[in-house]
């Protein structure tokens, strides 16, 4: 519930490689070795294929100014059921959170879709896709003062913020144990700062720092600085689709979907269409 939190925020915002920030030629990330065959499944005795998901997790779900799902979810979840030949068969139902286990359990449908968390305790409970999309922490700078990787010496002695208790706070801490930690207990007061060169640099959630970077609120003062870096310890596994613990098999074919998918630009076309400010 909390991760779904984190990126719900990062949206209302705005309304391990490297590479600058609000670039030219936004990086799109790829997690799958475009070298690895993954078998196609045979989904011809599947009755009907339906995704689960939310209206209040944009941009991944969300309603349109016409009162239509929309969402980075929905046109990935139609991707996938082009991919296996079912899109005849798909559905793609918005429900409320709280709705979507008992749902999926009662048969009522089969995948959910709306950033179910990843963890030990939820694995007992579904079979999981590969993921399809992480969240790096990045570094924020003013652009007068942003470096460029490596980062570690540059920023040894200088002060950065960081929320309060968060996992990127750990991770700052692990891994740039020279920096000088100023923690916050609200994004927008250590982003405020940034903004009026009073902390050198933040460190954070890639995606919602790049919100937050495209919006009126920063006025192009800041940019990205080194990064992006993928710690799963510290930051989780990413997103991935949901299903019953029972049906392993239709989480593999998902596998098999979302590989092609990103094999053929699919999911660089998606990613770019919701994410043009790449957070990677």
């Amino acid at each position: 519930m909390k991760f779904r939190a984190v990126l719900l925020a990062a949206f209302c915002a705005l309304a391990l490689a490297c590479g600058p920030a609000l670039a030219a030629e936004p990086q799109v990330p790829m997690f799958w070795d475009a070298k690895e065959r993954l078998p196609k499944p045979d989904l011809s005795g599947l009755a009907r294929l339906r995704f689960l998901t939310t209206t209040d997790f944009p941009p991944f779900n969300f309603l349109d100014g016409e009162g239509r799902l929309s969402g980075f979810h929905v046109d990935l979840a139609r991707a996938i059921c082009a991919e296996l030949d079912i899109a005849d068969k798909c559905q793609i139902q918005a429900v409320p959170w709280a709705e979507l286990d008992g749902m999926l359990q009662s048969g009522q449908g089969e995948a959910i879709m709306a950033g179910v968390a990843v963890t030990p305790e939820s694995r007992l409970k579904y079979a999981f896709s590969r993921p399809y999309l992480r969240f790096p922490a990045r570094f924020a700078m003013t652009k007068p003062t942003a470096v460029s990787e490596p980062v570690f010496d540059k920023l040894e002695g200088k002060r950065v913020g960081v929320i309060a208790g968060s996992a990127h706070e750990r991770m700052l801490r692990a891994n740039f144990p020279g920096v000088k930690i100023v923690t916050y207990s609200r994004q927008n007061w250590m982003l405020q700062d940034l903004k009026a060169a009073k902390v050198p640099a933040v460190f954070g959630d890639g995606m919602r720092l790049g919100f937050w970077l495209a919006g009126s609120e920063a006025g192009g003062c800041c940019r990205y600085a080194g990064g992006p870096y993928l710690a799963p310890e510290y930051l989780g596994s990413g997103l991935a689709i949901a299903t019953r613990a029972d049906e392993p098999a239709l989480a593999a074919a998902f596998d098999a979907a979302l590989h092609q998918i990103a094999v053929k630009g699919v999911f660089a076309e998606l990613y770019l269409r919701y994410f043009p400010v790449s957070f990677f």
